[in-house]
């Protein structure tokens, strides 16, 4: 993408004599710039987490602009807090599309359902993670992960020699349950013998109370769907009461706030990431690296996933706008973008399918360990894939 934007901005300059553009009547654009609109929760429940990830919309269009912009354009954004609610979500994204009359939207959003229906309808272009199944069958709504393979988490846990699986679970609510229930069969079609779900509640349950349950299921793995705090919790004491553990795995906690927190309880756990760790190195790390230093360095650290997963957003929607030509409208911007066969943001993620927008989970992807001492992750899988091809 980074050359993408490069060859743009040199066919810009090069047709226009002057370097300049012609005016576009599309929303956001103008002969000088194209103005996004981003959308995140600086405040409510969800902001710490998701703290970095203007940091990542920051360092991909400093990028952007550094090598000359899109079209000979420069990409500026508007901003609005959603303070993780669906009203003020609503609002939000109104604002930016009636009253700044932005081009299209960049997503860090969990509470963006509400708008979903508006948005197709309007035809605006959003990229963002689709946390929302409602993402799914939506041409305008672009995302490089709709959910994760079950298939692959059981594969790593049957390659880890998992063979009784106990799966952690934060409640019983249908969706939690549905979701449990894929997982369920996901360890089972990989070959694992035994699954048991054992719902636990961090501020009320009995961490060692439940460990006696799983040593008397003779567990010899564990699957978190649940917080890393209250994942933790219950290692410690499954550890504590003697458990033989070939693996342990929680689906989400890749960030270094985690590890401050929670390291040591969480020391030997794997996670899934979804996106080339940032242990595994190589040069697309290092130009993110480089982005996010000269860029965003009010984030200090730039291993957050949040921020990396809004710089792969915004570097989706940039090639989105790299396809609509020199003068982009909203409706080329969908047709060319959801026309790419094989997008991998650079070599940051495993080459998706966008004409293919059904919500089918990404197949392939790493995994990473807490160490021992829980100060720091170690790469211990750079590719795992649902049809059984790793690396």
């Amino acid at each position: 993408m980074a050359t993408l934007v490069a060859t743009a901005a040199s066919c810009a300059s090069s047709s226009g004599g002057s370097g300049t553009n012609a005016a576009c009547d599309s929303p956001g654009v103008t002969p000088s710039q194209v103005t996004l609109g981003f959308i995140y929760p600086a405040s409510g429940a969800s902001s710490s987490a998701l703290s970095a990830a203007r940091a990542g919309i920051d360092a991909r269009i400093g990028l952007a602009n550094e090598q000359g912009g899109m079209h000979g354009r420069r990409i500026t954004y508007q901003w609005r807090d959603d303070e993780n609610t669906s009203s003020v979500t609503a609002r939000a994204t109104e604002e930016l599309v009636q009253q700044e009359h932005v081009f299209g939207l960049v997503a860090a959003s969990a509470s963006l359902g509400g708008s979903l229906d508006s948005l197709a309808q309007q035809g605006i272009p959003v990229a963002g993670l689709a946390v929302d199944p409602a993402w799914a069958g939506r041409e305008n709504m672009f995302s490089f992960i709709y959910s994760a393979s079950q298939a692959v988490v059981g594969r790593y846990i049957r390659e880890a020699h998992g063979t009784k699986v106990a799966i952690i679970t934060a409640g019983q609510s249908a969706d939690s349950a549905a979701n449990v229930t894929l997982y369920e069969q996901g360890l089972r079609a990989a070959g694992v013998s035994a699954v048991e779900v054992f719902p636990y509640a961090v501020a009320s349950g009995s961490p060692a109370q439940l460990a006696s349950k799983i040593m008397a299921f003779g567990a010899d793995a564990l699957l978190g769907i649940i917080a890393p705090e209250g994942f933790g919790q219950v290692v410690q004491a499954t550890r504590a009461a003697g458990a033989h553990l070939a693996v342990s795995v929680v689906l989400a906690g890749y960030d270094h706030s985690v590890l401050a927190a929670d390291g040591q309880a969480l020391a030997g756990v794997s996670m899934p990431v979804f996106f080339r760790p940032f242990e595994a190195g190589g040069p697309a790390i290092e130009r993110y690296h480089s982005a996010m230093d000269r860029y965003a360095p009010e984030a200090r650290d730039a291993d957050q996933q949040f921020a990396m997963f809004t710089y792969i957003n915004t570097d989706l929607f940039l090639r989105g706008l790299y396809l609509a030509g020199p003068c982009p409208t909203r409706d080329s911007f969908i047709k060319a973008l959801r026309s790419v066969s094989s997008y991998d943001a650079d070599g940051l993620i495993e080459p998706v399918d966008l004409r293919d927008y059904s919500g089918k989970p990404l197949s392939c992807y790493s995994f990473v360990q807490v160490a021992p001492g829980g100060a720091a992750f170690q790469l211990v899988r750079k590719r795992v894939c649902a049809d059984g091809t790793s690396g």
